[in-house]
């Protein structure tokens, strides 16, 4: 999943969230970077990706991409999800989205110091324009769409991408909310397990 999707599923606790934002952004020994919570939280993205990437409505939705985009499928299909979960907010959270949205990025402010180079690059362009809450309209989601194809090492298409998405916008709607319900039950049920597992306390 994309960043608005990490920070819903860190479900209100700032450590868990800056590890889940900053997941794809680390690789080494974590556990001697991070502390331990932020640790959970890298771990969760981890799991969040695994279960996205095998999950059989997922794939399915990357099957139509495929033809078009090939190995930016799964990458165009988080997007599209982050969109969905933008566009369709309030069903799924009772705080609206823009106040949310300026919790995490104070929250992310807050620990600047000890975020990695690659996500302070993309995060630079989230908060400037506030891309958490754009996602959900179709002219957000066409400029991250088109940004991520300039920064792509080959030939991606992605920047017809939000073409693609208004063409079948259906299929794709009906697909997220099949899947982000259970995403959402096996997200708790991991954080709670990585929790549980490592003894760290509920706040």
């Amino acid at each position: 999943m994309n960043y608005l999707a990490h920070a819903y599923l860190s479900f209100g606790r700032p450590k868990i969230l800056i590890g889940n934002l900053i997941g794809d952004s680390v690789r080494g020994a974590i556990e001697k970077k991070y502390e331990p919570e932020i640790v959970l939280g890298i771990k969760l993205h981890r799991a969040i990706d695994a279960y996205t990437d095998s999950h059989p409505v997922v794939k399915e939705a990357q099957l139509l991409l495929r033809p078009n985009f090939g190995r930016y499928s799964t990458v165009i299909t988080d997007m599209y999800f982050d969109h969905f979960l933008s566009k369709f907010w309030n069903n799924y959270h009772p705080q609206p989205l823009n106040d949310f949205a300026q919790e995490v990025y104070l929250i992310v402010d807050q620990h600047a110091d000890i975020l990695p180079e690659k996500f302070i690059k993309m995060y630079g362009n989230i908060r400037l324009y506030n891309m958490l809450v754009k996602y959900g309209e179709f002219d957000g989601i066409r400029r991250a769409l088109q940004g991520m194809a300039k920064r792509t090492t080959f030939n991606s298409n992605m920047e017809t991408a939000h073409k693609f998405l208004d063409q079948h916008h259906e299929f794709f709607r009906l697909h997220f909310g099949d899947f982000f319900e259970d995403l959402v039950a096996y997200s708790k049920a991991s954080l709670n397990e990585l929790i549980n597992s490592n003894f760290i306390s509920e706040r």
